[in-house]
C-alpha cells in the first residue's frame, strides 16, 4: 500500500519516502493472490504505466454451484446478457507480480526514495512535521510533513499511537492451493457449495477456483471453525478429489506449485488521523470474508488520501479536508464490514431448517456472487453520501443515475486539446474535473465548439474556481440531460451535477469539495519537507 500511496503522491509532485523494512524485493508465492475490480485495477494501470491485463487474467466468466446443481453463471465482455448486469470482468493476479509492477514505476519515479532495511521504532510529531527513527543497517532519523502507516495488520505506526484496532479474529480460513492443471473452462472462475464428491471429511463444503495466466490456478477450501491444522497429506487428498470431481473422472496430471493457509480477520481502527500521522491499507482495516478484497480497500484509502496530502502539501493543511479522510473512508468500512458480519451467520450457520427454506440457496449464491465479484453491499466501492465535503443547498441540482458521493461512470471524453480519452484516464492529477454533457460535440472538431454556446461561459466560471480545474465534454452521462455540468473529485467521486452553467453553485460545490474556505496556517505551504510513508513487508 506504500508504494501505491507513493506514485499517487509522484503524480501530483509530492515528494514522499518509503520506510521498507525488507530488502525491497517480494517473495514469489503464487498462492498470494489478489482479484481486483474495475476501479482499483484501472488505478494502478494509471499510476505504474503497466498493462496489467497481460500478467494477469480477465475472467470471461463466473460460475457458482451447489452439488451438482449450476446456480449462477455470469459472462463478462462482449457475450454478456445485459440483462443480468454482470458488469465489468474482475482482474486475478499474483501479488508479487503487482508489486513487481509498482516498484517499477517508482525506480523511474524522481520524487520517491525507497529506503530499504529501515524498520520503524520510534516518531514524534509537532504542528510544523514529524520526526521517525528506524533501526537497523541503515538506521537513522527521517523528517516530513506528514507520516502514513501503510505497515500491515500489526502495525508499528498504530501501536506508537495509541490507536485501538478492534474487532473479530479469524472469522474465516482457507486452505490454499496454486497448482498448474487442465480444467474444464479454463478462464473462467468457480464457486463450488456442498460438492458431491466431500470425502476428505476436513471441509465444510466451499471451494473456490480462480485462473491464472498459463495454465495455473488457485484454489481455496473453506476450513471448518476450531480446525487448527491443516497437513500435507489432507491438502493433497483434497487437491486430488476435487480435481477429480470438477473433471468428472480420475484425478488428471497436475502441478503443485504453492500451498498456504489464508485466515480473514475483521478489524477496523479507532483513528485513523492522529495530527499529521494517519493509517491505510491493513493498518487501518482488515476484512475479506465472503469472497471480498481487502486490497481493493486500502487502494481506495490511498486514492482518497493521496490528492487531500497533495493539497496540504502545495497550499497548505486545511483540517475539516484532511479529517475527511477518516470521516469517508473509515464509514465505508464499517459499512462493508456491518454487511459481512450480517451475511454471515446466514451463510455459514448451517442449521437444517435453514437449508430448506425456498430460496435460500439462490438468496446464498447471490450474496457470495456479489462479495466475489464486487457488487451490492458487499463488494461494490463505497459512496461517501455523508461526506463533510459534500456541497449543502445548491439550487440547480441536476437528476442523475450517479448519486453524490458515488464513484462516476467512466465515459469517453474530450480533453481539452481536443483528444478523446476516458474520463478515469484523468483522475489522479490533482485537479478538480468539470464535464459538460453536450451530445452531438463528438462529431465536431473542438474549434468548432469550444467557443459557441455555452462554453466559453461555462470555460470562465471553471477558470474562477478556488482550485486547478480541467474542462472536459462529453456525448452522454447514464441519466444526464444535455448541458448538465458535473463536477468530480480528483479521485473519481461526484461532488454535483448541475442544470446547465451556474458558477455560484459551481464555485460552492467546489469550495466545499476541498473542506470550505481555507485558513493560513503557520509553518505550512510548499516549504515544508517531503512526506515520509512508512511500509512494512
Amino acid at each position: 500500500m506504500g508504494l501505491t500511496l507513493a506514485l499517487a503522491l509522484a503524480r501530483q509532485e509530492v515528494p514522499s519516502v518509503v520506510l521498507d523494512e525488507g530488502r525491497g524485493k517480494d517473495e514469489q508465492r503464487l498462492a498470494r493472490t489478489v482479484v481486483l475490480r474495475e476501479d482499483s485495477a484501472a488505478l494502478l494501470e494509471r499510476l505504474t504505466g503497466a498493462r496489467l491485463a497481460e500478467v494477469g487474467v480477465h475472467w470471461a466468466g463466473w460460475r457458482s454451484m451447489r452439488r451438482k446443481q449450476v446456480m449462477r453463471e455470469v459472462t463478462f465482455g462482449a457475450d454478456a446478457d445485459p440483462s443480468l448486469d454482470a458488469g465489468p470482468a474482475p482482474l486475478h493476479i499474483a501479488q508479487h507480480v503487482l508489486t513487481g509492477a509498482l516498484r517499477a514505476a517508482l525506480a523511474r519515479e524522481r520524487l520517491v526514495k525507497i529506503a530499504v532495511d529501515s524498520r520503524l521504532d520510534g516518531m514524534e510529531q509537532e504542528p510544523s512535521g514529524v520526526t521517525a527513527h528506524t533501526r537497523g543497517p541503515k538506521g537513522t532519523w527521517w523528517r516530513g510533513s506528514y507520516l502514513i502507516g501503510c505497515d500491515g495488520p500489526r502495525s508499528t505506526v498504530r501501536k506508537l499511537q495509541d490507536i485501538r484496532f478492534p474487532g473479530r479474529t479469524a472469522v474465516e480460513r482457507h486452505a490454499v492451493a496454486a497448482l498448474r492443471a487442465e480444467l474444464p473452462r479454463p478462464d473462467q472462475a468457480l464457486l463450488h457449495r456442498m460438492p458431491p464428491w466431500r470425502t476428505s471429511g476436513a471441509s465444510t463444503g466451499e471451494i473456490t477456483g480462480r485462473p491464472l495466466p498459463e495454465g495455473v490456478w488457485r484454489l481455496d477450501w473453506l476450513l471448518p471453525p476450531g480446525k487448527d491444522l491443516v497437513t500435507p497429506e489432507l491438502l493433497v487428498a483434497r487437491i486430488r478429489e476435487t480435481l477429480a470431481g470438477w473433471t468428472d473422472g480420475p484425478t488428471p496430471s497436475y502441478e503443485l506449485l504453492d500451498t498456504g493457509v489464508h485466515t480473514v480477520h475483521h478489524r477496523v481502527a479507532r483513528r485513523w488521523r492522529v495530527g499529521r500521522v494517519f493509517l491505510a491499507g491493513d493498518a487501518a482495516h482488515l476484512l475479506g470474508a465472503l469472497g471480498t478484497q481487502g486490497l481493493d480497500e486500502g487502494l481506495r484509502d490511498a486514492d482518497n488520501l493521496a490528492w487531500k496530502l497533495a493539497l496540504a502539501w502545495h497550499h497548505g493543511p486545511h483540517e475539516t479536508l484532511l479529517d475527511s479522510y477518516q470521516a469517508e473512508r473509515r464509514a465505508v468500512i464499517a459499512a462493508r464490514l456491518r454487511a459481512a458480519d450480517q451475511a454471515l451467520p446466514l451463510l455459514r450457520g448451517g442449521g437444517a431448517l435453514r437449508a430448506y427454506v425456498p430460496g435460500s440457496a439462490r438468496g446464498h449464491d447471490a450474496l457470495l456472487t456479489d462479495g466475489h465479484l464486487g457488487r451490492g453491499a458487499l463488494g461494490a466501492p463505497g459512496a461517501y453520501a455523508d461526506s463533510p465535503l459534500a456541497p449543502r443547498h445548491l439550487e440547480a441540482e441536476a437528476p442523475l443515475d450517479t448519486a453524490s458521493g458515488a464513484p462516476v461512470t467512466d465515459v469517453r471524453v474530450t480533453a481539452e486539446d481536443g483528444s478523446f480519452v476516458q474520463l478515469r484516464d484523468r483522475l489522479g492529477r490533482g485537479s478538480l474535473l468539470v464535464v459538460l454533457i453536450a451530445p452531438g460535440t463528438g462529431v465536431w472538431e473542438r474549434k468548432h465548439w469550444a467557443t459557441a454556446g455555452i462554453m466559453p461561459r461555462l470555460a470562465a466560471a471553471v477558470t474562477a474556481l478556488p482550485h486547478p480545474a480541467e474542462l472536459l465534454v462529453a456525448e452522454e452521462y447514464p441519466g444526464a440531460a444535455p448541458h448538465t455540468v458535473l463536477l468530480v473529485r480528483p479521485d473519481g467521486h461526484l461532488v454535483a451535477a448541475l442544470t446547465g452553467v451556474r458558477p455560484a453553485d459551481l464555485y460552492a460545490a467546489a469550495e466545499a469539495a476541498l473542506g470550505g474556505p481555507a485558513k493560513a496556517e503557520a509553518g505550512a505551504g510548499a516549504g515544508a519537507e517531503a512526506g515520509a510513508g512508512a511500509r512494512a513487508r
